[in-house]
């Protein structure tokens, strides 16, 4: 038996109000869709729902027992529409983004801030990883979108452009007679490099570069985040490799200063990730497009 979903709805309202004429109404059919639709129902399952009376309709045994079901189902149908309009509205929900511990904290920071401000119901979960980390996370279903460091190449993905970043050497006070120097790759390689350990784009990319000069770049230090960076630079330990964007107040306060060289460093493009031709959810969307509008 696989009776049409209408014929339940109009059951339940001839039920509720005890009246096909107000069932009709409530549903904006006419009395007769009303009373055919009763009688496909009765006809289905062989039994009598109602008692007809000249004060309308009351359910007989069968038809208490079926409504005490169907007024459930109602119940819940309706909990899953408000809550589809709440999504819809962004006033409950979740957004479930994907990056790297500096894209968080000096690229999606002030996002993140402006779209919890604006929708307070739904809650944020951030999702730290490599650039493979992060499309990983997202393939499996367990993130809306990463923000990542581009290139990406995977016909599975579409990937938006956002902002650009620079990267550079950065040192501190300790190597103070570089600051009026411009210095070749030779040269730099002299002094201790540091740079991050994980396998991020930006190593890859500074790794690349060295080597179309035909130079091998391994680093005297390795560390585990963009603050150590930063923090080993301004100490004195070595020679940073960082993105400048990610060091504006250092450089402004002059506790670090950028290394001059004689090549262009590449910029890179930060990208949002999605699934191509799969719908997002309403609260990715509005990142995306919250994004969007802080970079036009």
């Amino acid at each position: 038996m696989n009776n049409n979903y209408e014929l339940y709805k109009v059951f339940y309202w001839a039920a509720k109000t005890g009246s096909l004429t107000q069932a009709a109404k409530s549903l904006f059919l006419t009395q007769p869709s009303v009373s055919h639709a009763v009688k496909q129902l009765e006809d289905s399952f062989g039994l009598t729902l109602f008692y007809r009376n000249s004060k309308g309709v009351s359910l007989t045994q069968e038809g208490a027992i079926l409504y005490s079901y169907i007024e459930q189902s109602q119940i819940l149908i309706s909990l899953a529409e408000e809550k589809m309009a709440a999504l819809k509205n962004l006033d409950s929900g979740e957004l479930r983004i994907g990056g790297s511990d500096s894209l968080f904290k000096h690229y999606m920071l002030p996002y993140l801030e402006d779209f919890h401000q604006q929708y307070p119901g739904v809650r944020l979960h951030l999702n730290h990883g490599t650039t493979p980390e992060i499309i990983t996370f997202l393939k499996e279903g367990k993130i809306d979108l990463g923000v990542v460091r581009m290139p990406i190449v995977d016909a599975q993905l579409e990937v938006r452009e956002s902002i650009q970043l620079k990267d550079c050497f950065v040192a501190g006070e300790r190597y103070a007679e570089l600051k009026d120097s411009v210095l070749t790759l030779e040269m730099l390689m002299q002094y201790p490099v540091i740079l991050f350990s994980r396998n991020s784009r930006a190593r890859m990319a500074i790794t690349e570069l060295f080597l179309s000069f035909g130079h091998s770049l391994k680093p005297e230090i390795e560390v585990g985040s963009v603050d150590l960076l930063i923090e080993f630079a301004r100490r004195g330990l070595g020679i940073s490799y960082v993105t400048r964007e990610f060091i504006t107040k250092e450089l402004e306060a002059g506790s670090l200063f950028e290394i001059q060289l004689d090549v262009e460093l590449p910029p890179s493009q930060v990208g949002i990730m999605t699934i191509r031709n799969m719908p997002i959810s309403s609260s990715a969307s509005k990142y995306i497009e919250l994004i969007s509008r802080h970079l036009t």
